[in-house]
């Protein structure tokens, strides 16, 4: 049982992880670093960085935003991804010798969103092919089980799914057709709640849901007078490699593609080592 800076993380966590793509880890962030990354929030949307963007429509009642790769410009940011549990943690989900950050990702929902987060991957939106990736979104808010990140167990063995923008639904990204479509997994449960087997937990602020990049995930907007603040870190192991697009991606490396080639792993300066697993025994 890996000891992380006294978070104990146990071997059935690790086998759910690799059986269904997701798993909650509870008191993953300390209060003081919940506190930082909600200053870091603050800052960031004061300070909107160039990826910043709004994902939901104008006449929503409440509003949802989000914002990429900025690590290396707040320092609230820079600090956790650099010291916190999560690096650690995902090297052990994964099965990981060396975790690389791929990027960090901030998203809020304001109090009163009505735009759901619709099911998707996230690596097909990416510059990047492998198996050992795994995104941690870790809350700084209490959020029930009606605003949490949901996940269809077993669905981060694949296939790739067509990725599209959330509002208008359209192929940006991979040529339309050459990817199967998404699942109307809402609908598939709705004529039966046993078609698909759905993850998903309740948190409160400083805990994290750890799930695979292809796993099929999706959330609810946001009721009431509650804030959802949230703070995602993408890590990849140990067969990641770089896979440049045709097309911008999401989040873009502007330039990436000249400085590393097709096919290389991400050894860069923006995607700095994290974590690293000790010749004997392991690091926490």
């Amino acid at each position: 049982m890996p000891d992380i800076d006294g978070l104990h993380l146990d071997e059935a966590t690790i086998e759910d992880f690799r059986a269904d793509g997701a798993v909650a880890v509870r008191g993953v962030a300390t209060p003081d670093e919940v506190a930082s990354l909600r200053a870091g929030i603050e800052r960031n949307l004061a300070e909107p960085g160039p990826l910043f963007g709004v994902a939901s429509p104008d006449d929503d009642t409440g509003r949802f935003v989000e914002d990429f790769c900025n690590w290396d410009r707040i320092p609230e940011y820079g600090a956790f991804v650099r010291h916190s549990r999560g690096a650690a943690i995902a090297g052990h989900l994964m099965g990981a010798q060396e975790v690389r950050l791929h990027h960090d990702h901030m998203l809020v929902k304001e109090p009163g969103t009505r735009q759901r987060t619709p099911w998707h991957q996230d690596q097909p939106y990416y510059n990047i092919d492998g198996t050992q990736t795994c995104s941690m979104w870790l809350v700084l808010d209490p959020v029930d089980r009606g605003s949490t990140l949901t996940f269809v167990a077993g669905s981060h063995r694949g296939p790739w799914l067509m990725p599209r923008t959330f509002l208008s639904e359209q192929a940006k990204w991979f040529p339309e057709g050459s990817l199967a479509d998404l699942p109307d997994v809402d609908g598939d449960l709705a004529r039966d709640p046993a078609a698909h087997r759905i993850l998903g937990w309740p948190l409160e602020p400083g805990d994290a849901v750890f799930f695979s990049m292809l796993t099929l995930h999706a959330a609810g907007g946001v009721e009431g007078p509650s804030r959802r603040r949230a703070f995602s870190v993408r890590y990849v192991g140990d067969d990641v490699r770089h896979a440049p697009r045709r097309w911008r991606t999401s989040p873009e490396f502007e330039g990436l593609h000249d400085e590393l080639p097709a096919g290389a792993p991400l050894d860069h300066p923006r995607f700095p080592v994290l974590w690293r697993r000790k010749r004997l025994g392991v690091s926490g």
